[in-house]
């Protein structure tokens, strides 16, 4: 039997994407970047769409540059879709979750399902772009009346490598048509708001077979075949969760990066009022698991501020900003009105002056304001989702991205008041690997891929300090107001 074995993990977030090769062995976990290259949306007169044939031949060079590898494996962000017409043929550029055709479409699915009957339905967090509201603001659109099949992101571009179309549970989880209790469709819901549930290709759950790769790819990568793609994870966040490199069952997680998704893995979902009212969602993760998280903005704020500054330096921009005086103004990290793109150092002063806080003037000043928000947003998450789920922890793992942000790090510790775990930073591609690696019997449970990644991976621990009474002074002042 062979014991180690190389694995292709595509990897792709909101403003980059990458293919990062994984080889594991029985005591070894080696995670290398074969290839990264941009996601860059593009704004066209009928409104924000996604590149995907840019990323798709950012996957094609990424497997290339890979070399031969024993699978491959595909997760993304989640909501948005590809529609394609009778003979497979894309209609159009997906859109993006970004893009305003949302605006005021919750109101009228509410007409016709009330939110709470939503909710227990489907244990899904109100955001403007889920895919349910997508698909209501595009129901009298040219192209899904065309479309005779819906793929989500990850599920598009492996029907493009293996021509085998299915619906990656996971992902599917965040369409907000989802029952988390059966994991299955909500077939009552869809059909009281006229939605076709067989637009949606039949579902597949990770470590599933998704097909080889045709033969064209193979060409065009200069792969030698059978390669096999591997259902993961596609979700990035369902992919982040199976890379926590938790020892136990009491912990938080913050999976950082454009977003941060904070919560806690749970065996069932929660779907009570309460929970509804505090907008955490139950989203599908590995093995029968509930992710049980709230969205929060996370570094899409300070990112659309360093883009608004000419890109300076990150790593000579968070030493100013740690010298900055704490918790001097916060905003309100989940709220929408930071959603779109743009103006972002203006709308976060605006915010400030609106709350009678002072408003920060520098780049150091923003950039602290929003490290401060995000662990002040961490908190509360963390804190609101123990009480819900009667599910307390002793320690929080941030995964992702931001396990890289030192100060953010440090920060969240103290506002949460408990240690705090950093890295793996490559969290989704490592979940994605393992899932993979899983599939081939070279790792077995869950807790088995946790024990290998606390083995083989770097991580940092920050001990809570500074003063907890001002945190829950900054937390009151944003609550309360001015």
């Amino acid at each position: 039997m062979t014991t180690t074995a190389s694995f292709a993990a595509v990897d792709l977030g909101a403003s980059s994407g990458r293919v990062m090769v994984g080889r594991v062995g029985p005591d070894s976990l080696d995670l290398t970047e074969a290839h990264r290259f941009p996601n860059r949306p593009v704004r066209l007169p009928e409104g924000l769409r996604w590149d995907i044939l840019a990323l798709y031949s950012g996957v094609l060079d990424g497997l290339r540059a890979a070399g031969q590898v024993d699978s491959v494996g595909i997760d993304s962000w989640a909501v948005d879709y590809g529609l394609l017409d009778a003979d497979g043929a894309l209609l159009g550029n997906p859109v993006h979750y970004r893009d305003p055709r949302t605006e005021g479409v919750a109101e009228k699915v509410w007409a016709s399902v009330p939110a709470p009957d939503l909710y227990a339905a489907t244990g899904l967090q109100y955001a403007p772009f889920n895919t349910l509201y997508q698909l209501t603001a595009a129901r009298s659109s040219p192209q899904l009346a065309s479309a005779r099949r819906l793929l989500l992101i990850p599920d598009l571009l492996a029907y493009w490598l293996t021509g085998k179309a299915g619906t990656e549970l996971t992902n599917a989880s965040t369409t907000q048509l989802i029952d988390p209790r059966t994991r299955d469709w909500s077939y009552d819901l869809a059909a009281r708001l006229g939605i076709d549930l067989g637009l949606f290709a039949p579902l597949r759950r990770p470590g599933d077979p998704a097909g080889l790769l045709q033969p064209h790819v193979l060409e065009e990568t200069g792969l030698t075949g059978p390669v096999p793609v591997t259902t993961v994870g596609s979700h990035d966040t369902a992919s982040a969760v199976a890379a926590v490199p938790a020892t136990g069952e009491r912990f938080a997680y913050i999976c950082t990066g454009t977003w941060s998704l904070v919560g806690l893995e749970l065996d069932g979902p929660v779907l009570t009022e309460a929970s509804r009212a505090a907008n955490f969602t139950n989203e599908l993760g590995l093995d029968g698991t509930v992710r049980y998280l709230r969205n929060i903005m996370g570094l899409w704020l300070l990112q659309e501020c360093l883009r608004e500054w000419g890109d300076p330096e990150l790593d000579d921009l968070l030493p100013a900003a740690a010298e900055v005086a704490p918790l001097r103004s916060v905003v309100d990290a989940g709220d929408a009105a930071f959603l779109a793109p743009g103006r972002m150092p203006s709308r976060i002063a605006d915010a400030c002056r609106e709350s009678g806080q002072p408003v920060p003037r520098s780049p150091a000043e923003v950039t602290r304001c929003i490290l401060d928000s995000l662990a002040l947003a961490h908190r509360r998450a963390i804190t609101e989702a123990q009480s819900l789920a009667d599910h307390p922890v002793d320690v929080v793992h941030i995964v992702g991205g931001g396990a890289r942000n030192d100060l953010l790090c440090r920060l969240t510790a103290d506002a949460c008041g408990l240690p705090v775990v950093a890295g793996p930073a490559e969290a989704a591609a490592l979940g994605n690997v393992l899932v993979q690696a899983r599939a081939h019997g070279l790792v077995g449970d869950r807790a088995s891929m946790r024990q290998l990644l606390a083995r083989t991976q770097p991580f940092r621990r920050y001990e809570p300090g500074g003063d907890a009474g001002a945190w829950r002074a900054a937390e009151d002042r944003l609550l309360t107001g001015p």
